[in-house]
């Protein structure tokens, strides 16, 4: 079991002794049990680290928002930023470096391992506790142990609330990592990779076209999936046309013709576009941390898309997302032997 005080002590010593500018890691926060993300940049502020099972958030997102704060300041610092990552955050970190975002001596992963109690599923766990509010989480073994707004403890196994992501996470453990806490439990069976698309599969086409209509009639497009999303770092969204400069003598006629591939209007064809072509972008790059699901305020299920596009590249390719800094991007490689099928 990972000990919360070898966490600080790291972090405190790495910016005692100058190592890092700055660690991204995980504080008590202000919604109730919930941890939430924080950027510490003093010794000092290392006691506020904390490591539970509310500690869902991709880290890595907070690299893509710093890579492009650097951008805007237009200063390169000379020391590397430290993030403290669970093993889908350093897979999709990994990706971030596989595509050139940043580079690998630009960040210093200190990984934890998840050690096969995941994280909490917010939804699993108020049907699980029926209506009591708890206060605080805390790892025990294969459990969580809750302390509830009574004062009193509840115990239950990670496995009944955690989350389907984990529960079919197939790398709990950060294998790429400059300094790791906690033991390898890579190879846990909880459920097989991709056990709830399976199950999704076994309806019928029509099912399935009306689940999916059903779904994409509720989005309310808030980008909310978007802004969540690590792999989500381009400057301009297929959705959000900005090369074109409104200025007062800009026509209306001209501001009509500009090119734009999706509508923002919440329109169930429009949120069509909008989720199949994220999806479409995703393929080969998501690493299921399941974050665009959690985040989403409608719950659209939208982990099964990429789920789908995950297993494809998989089975069809041998692609794992996140596998390798040193392999190529799943859509920027090539070998003779790809399946090729689907070509019409």
């Amino acid at each position: 079991m990972i000990n919360l005080k070898d966490i600080r002590d790291t972090a405190r010593d790495m910016l005692t002794k100058g190592e890092v500018r700055a660690v991204i890691g995980w504080q008590q926060g202000s919604r109730g049990m919930a941890a939430e993300p924080v950027v510490i940049t003093a010794p000092e502020q290392a006691d506020s680290l904390v490591w539970n099972p509310t500690c869902y958030h991709n880290l890595s997102l907070y690299l893509v928002n710093d890579k492009k704060a650097q951008a805007h300041s237009k200063q390169k610092p000379t020391l590397p930023i430290a993030i403290i990552a669970k093993g889908c955050d350093a897979r999709s970190t990994v990706v971030l470096m596989q595509e050139n975002y940043f580079r690998r001596d630009e960040v210093y992963i200190i990984g934890v391992s998840c050690e096969g109690t995941g994280v909490v599923d917010e939804h699993k766990l108020a049907v699980a506790l029926q209506g009591a509010q708890p206060t605080a989480a805390a790892f025990e073994g294969e459990d969580y142990v809750l302390t509830l707004a009574d004062g009193s403890e509840k115990r239950l196994s990670a496995r009944e609330v955690m989350a389907d992501r984990c529960l079919e996470c197939r790398e709990p453990f950060p294998k790429e990592n400059n300094l790791v806490l906690g033991e390898d439990k890579t190879g846990r069976s909880l459920e097989a990779p991709f056990a709830a698309l399976a199950r999704f599969e076994q309806k019928s086409e029509a099912e399935r076209w009306d689940f999916w209509k059903h779904q994409f009639e509720r989005c309310i497009r808030c980008f909310a999936c978007r802004s969540v999303c690590p792999m989500c770092f381009c400057d301009e969204c297929v959705v959000d046309s900005i090369e074109m400069k409104v200025v007062p003598a800009t026509t209306a006629q001209e501001k009509a013709d500009r090119v734009r591939w999706i509508e923002r209007s919440a329109t169930t064809a429009d949120n069509f576009g909008y989720h199949m072509t994220r999806a479409m972008h995703l393929a080969g790059r998501c690493i299921d941390c399941g974050e665009c699901e959690r985040v989403c305020p409608v719950n659209i299920p939208l982990r099964l898309l990429n789920n789908k596009m995950e297993r494809e590249a998989r089975e069809r390719f041998g692609y794992e997302p996140g596998a390798s800094i040193g392999a190529s991007s799943l859509v920027a490689s090539f070998r003779d032997d790809d399946p090729n099928a689907f070509i019409r």
